[in-house]
Order: structure tokens, then sequence, then C-alpha cells
């Protein structure tokens, strides 16, 4: 197998990530020019379409009608290309889990990381150079590239009947574009949980959002962690938070509303969401300029800290993989609550998000590859080496009580809706980023922020 790229790429650098992502055959993926702290967007790729330098058929065109043969099974040899958002150890364990695909197979899979997907995937299918497998940035963006033609449908790939059973219904549907399968979830993640460090913090959850501020932040410097980088990204964290405050505050209908462009973003819910989440920046550790420059994976460090930089870090389930690594916290340090209730009506909401994948070349490699991914042998791989939780209903076996928990409240959620910036389509949901870090940097221009995302909400959903 073969990892190429970096967890980080510079804005100059999508042409050299297109070509290292489709780049078939033998050899050595080039990295890519300039790596840096930022993401993909400009420059013109150059490389020739995704193909097997070793004899394997070479890819038909994106999108394009799928071979009648099911997908070879046993040895079959060749190159797959994949590009998705995973680097450092999230990449290790995508690695980790295809490994047993490769020996099995004989196929090599070129796996390529990169924060700026939405921009490269952009890019791609503009120049008609894609990878063959893709995680997809989100089910609005997914559903523009079915539209626009880009995707294979899985149904012609993968047993759809045995991935529909296997799966949580909410995720079937979220895949599906105009009753195509255009993307299907190989992990996913529980949202809004509140995290802690439990030498630090020993009482009783909070049952209410009210009681949950009131809690005094001693020892710890501040009540919260913020943290807001994430490259060309940034700001996603804070989306989170307006979205569990959304759901909590003004419920489900209000929430689908919003998400579906009908409700704007200078509506008296959404602006009483962002109102709330200033509260929290007004008590963050560091202030802003934390916030701003801190990245995700390391946002919660300060609550390991001598003494603690805060009490409280609000993040999905796969941050455990970050306490370990950036923060070197052992399991028994850390637990969880759930995002405590805001309005009773709503008791027990809760969002969550997952990882889709889609395929843009139909070739025997990747048809093979797309199979492998949804079924719990996979996917339980990348559980047992922590930081995910399956989509496949059948992965039952967590590797600790945290996760098992996580999974739990997934499973058990009164009232679920799947992350609302990932469903809107990719204009507003790039706006959604940088307007969170425009308010945590000026919260005072509340006004103007909101009335710039209600012009994008227009242009994005063709309403203007």
């Amino acid at each position: 197998m073969r990892a190429s790229g970096t967890r980080w790429l510079a804005l100059s650098a999508v042409g050299s990530l297109l070509a290292a992502a489709c780049a078939g055959g033998g050899g050595g993926t080039a990295a890519p020019s300039a790596p840096a702290g930022g993401g993909g967007g400009g420059g013109s790729p150059a490389a020739s379409a995704p193909g097997g330098g070793d004899g394997s058929p070479a890819p038909s065109a994106p999108g394009s009608a799928p071979a009648s043969d099911p997908a070879p099974t046993g040895e079959i040899g060749g190159t797959v290309s994949v590009i998705g958002t995973w680097g450092g150890d999230e990449e290790q364990s995508f690695l980790a889990m295809v490994e047993p695909f490769e020996t099995e197979t004989g196929i090599d899979v070129q796996y390529t990381g990169t924060r700026d997907l939405e921009a490269v995937l952009t890019t791609g299918t503009a120049s008609g150079i894609l990878p063959d497998l893709a995680g997809l940035p989100g089910p609005g963006q997914m559903t523009q590239f079915a539209r626009d033609g880009h995707l294979v449908d899985l149904s012609t790939v993968i047993d759809q009947a045995a991935y529909t059973e296997s799966t949580a219904p909410a995720f079937v549907e979220l895949g599906t574009v105009d009753d195509m399968l255009a993307g299907v979830f190989i992990k996913s993640a529980v949202k809004g949980l509140i995290w802690y460090n439990t030498g630090v913090f020993d009482a009783e959850p909070p049952a209410t959002w009210e009681d949950l501020q009131a809690i005094a932040a001693e020892p710890a410097q501040q009540p919260w962690c913020v943290a807001l980088e994430s490259g060309p990204d940034s700001g996603w964290p804070a989306t989170d938070w307006i979205e569990d405050i959304v759901l909590r505050q003004s419920g489900p209908e209000v929430y689908d509303q919003w998400v579906a462009g009908e409700l704007a973003w200078t509506s008296p819910e959404i602006r009483s969401a962002f109102e709330t989440f200033g509260e929290v920046l007004e008590n963050s550790f560091g202030g802003a300029d934390f916030a701003i420059n801190t990245n995700f994976g390391q946002g919660g460090n300060p609550l390991f800290t001598d003494p603690p930089g805060c009490l409280f870090h609000h993040q999905a389930s796969f941050i455990t993989d970050f306490f370990a690594n950036e923060a070197g916290a052992t399991p028994e340090q850390y637990d969880f609550f759930p995002f405590p209730d805001i309005d009773p009506e709503y008791a027990g909401a809760l969002t969550g998000a997952g990882d889709l994948f889609g395929m843009f070349n139909d070739t025997p490699q990747s048809r093979a590859l797309m199979e492998y991914l949804v079924t719990a042998e996979a996917q339980q791989i990348w559980v047992d080496r922590g930081g995910a939780l399956s989509a496949n209903i059948e992965v039952t076996e967590y590797p600790d009580e945290i996760a098992e928990r996580s999974a739990a409240a997934l499973r058990e959620a009164e009232i679920f809706r799947f992350d609302g910036g990932d469903q809107m389509p990719g204009q507003m949901n790039s706006a959604f980023f940088a307007a969170m870090v425009q308010f945590t940097q000026n919260p005072g221009d509340l006004d103007s922020i909101l009335a710039s995302l209600d012009e994008t909400q227009a242009a994005a959903y063709g309403t203007e």
C-alpha cells in the first residue's frame, strides 16, 4: 500500500494533489508541491487520467455506466487511487483497514490525504482527472456530484439490499440521490459530546444547559476550550456548536428548514443559536486567539494541563484518538456526557456525522475495494484502533466503555439529525465555516455576518 501526500496541502498544490491521487501504476507517487498548513485550491492538474500501469484496464470516464460484470474476487492485482481527509493517526487507521484487502486481492491502494477535499474534487470534476474512489465532503456536495453525472451508481457495485439491512436507515437515505445510491458510509461519529478530565470534574453530569452554565470553572482557568483551526476548513468545529444549539433550542423542524435553505440565517432561531455560542466564547480558554489558531485536534489538550486551562471541551466521538496522540491522555483520564437539553420539548436530541465514500471511476479494483469497505469486517478494524464508530450496525464490539457508550447514544437517540453543514450545498457550507471564524474574531459583527449568510443562502439554493 502507498500513502502519498501530506495532511496539509498548500493552496497552490491542487494540481499536484490530483496527479498524485489519480495517477495509477507502479513507481512512487510524487509528493504535492509546497506542503504547508493549508489546503488546495487553484493550480492546474498535470497528470493523465487514472489507469493501471501494470496492465490493469484503464478506468471509464467519471460517472459512466458501470460494467455489467460483478467485481472480481480473489487475486486481482492492479491499483486503486483513493483520496480522503484523513491524515496522521486517522490515515494510519484507514491504511490498516485496507491492508487485509490488499493482501487478499493483490490490489495496491494508493491513498492521498487532504483537508481541502471539496476544492480538490471540484477541480477534478472540471478537469476530468479524478481518483477512483473518494471520501466525499458531505451529502450536500455529493448530491451535486451525482446530479452532474460524476458518480457511479453504487447499487450496481455493492449488494444494495445487504448494505441497506446493515446500515442505519438515516445513513442509507443520506447517501441516496434521486433513487441512486451515490455514496456509502464507512464510519460514523456522535457529535455534541461534552468532554472532561475525570481527575478535575467528578460531579453528576448536568441535565440542562442552564445547569451546565452554572458550573464553576475552578480549578480550571475557564469553563470551555474552543479550537477552530483546520486549514481551509477552519471554523467547522464551531458549526457543530450552532447545529447542536439549534436542534436543542428550536427543535428538529426548525433545524430541517434551516438546512434546506428555507429559514433565513437572520431568523430569530438562528440568531439565538449564535448568541448562545457567543456566551461560550466569552468564557473560553485563551479567548479568540486560542480558538482561531489552535488546531481542532489539539483543542482538548488544556483539559489535561496542570493547572487545567478549561473544564469542558465540545467535540465528536472521534476526539478520543486526539486525546491519546496529541495530549498523551489515557482512557481513564477522560469521559463525556451528552450535550444537555436546552428546551425540554426536544429532550434526547443528538447530532451525528459519518464518512461518505463515492466512486468516480468504475474499475475492477475500485469495485472490489468499495465492496470491502462496507463490510463489518473492514469497519471493525478501524473501530478496534479507536476514534471511530462503525456505520455498519453489525459491528457491536468496541474497544472500550467510552466507545460503547458513544455507539449506544447514536443507536438510542430520540431525535437524531445529521450534521447540518454537511447537508448544505458546498457554497453554503464553506460560507458557514468562514462565518464562524469571523464571529469568533468579532462577535459584535453578528448582524452583518448573518446578513452575508442570507445572501449566500439565496445564491447556493437558487432562490435569488
